[in-house]
């Protein structure tokens, strides 16, 4: 089975931002793989977050690489800009540009990863020219644009298709996803073929940021050791 190592990306949209420097360095040390910014522009989707001074911030405070998601219209306005400011991969939106294939290319072209972002009405089939050439495909498991949404089930089955299409073609791109991932279904998420698991309030609105990290990594590692 073609499958990428398991990451845990902890969303800064449900952060402390009064103290961001430290929740980062908690799931830092507790073994998250990347940190995942939502940058929102209140137009793609209903809420405005942050934008590049924030990236450029935690570029320099942290050494995991930045996972940047730009919920944005225009998105490759914007590209040269978030991977100057330290962007590792950049996540664009399928339905937020009408030229997806240049997009992914600029973002090559920044020595950035691409990825692309499909909602949970787009289906799957709409990225079968580019998904050959993106590192990620982003599966929304919530319309996008604010957290603490509940987790929409019927997107484990998009999952599941994207699992069987990178078997199919040989392709390499990760299967992440985000919104309403919790630990309770995170072994369903990785068993569906799911290799990034997005997660912010159910990390940073705990007691113990570090400790969801490491209790989600645990029941992802359970699930893919009990995969046959």
């Amino acid at each position: 089975m073609n499958r990428r190592p398991l990451e845990i990306a902890p969303s800064i949209l449900a952060a402390n931002f009064a103290i961001l420097g430290a929740e980062v360095r908690a799931v830092e040390e507790a073994g998250a793989a990347v940190i995942h910014v939502d940058v929102m522009d209140g137009h793609f989707v209903p809420n405005i977050s942050i934008g590049v001074p924030i990236v450029q911030s935690l570029s320099k405070a942290t050494r995991l690489p930045l996972d940047v998601h730009l919920m944005i219209e225009r998105p490759g306005e914007f590209v040269a800009a978030f991977a100057k400011a330290g962007a590792h991969r950049i996540i664009v939106h399928q339905e937020a540009t009408a030229h997806l294939d240049r997009v992914v290319a600029s973002i090559h072209e920044q020595n950035c990863e691409a990825g692309v972002a499909i909602n949970p009405a787009t289906p799957i089939r709409t990225l079968s020219e580019i998904w050959d050439r993106i590192e990620t495909v982003l599966v929304m498991t919530v319309n996008p644009g604010f957290g603490g949404q509940k987790f929409i089930p019927q997107t484990v089955e998009k999952i599941r298709e994207l699992r069987d299409v990178r078997s199919r073609y040989n392709c390499s791109f990760r299967i992440g996803v985000d919104g309403g991932v919790v630990l309770e279904n995170t072994g369903e998420l990785v068993t569906a073929g799911a290799d990034t698991l997005v997660a912010g309030t159910s990390i940073f609105h705990t007691p113990n940021p570090g400790a969801a990290v490491r209790e989600m990594r645990q029941a992802a590692n359970e699930a893919i050791s009990q995969r046959v």
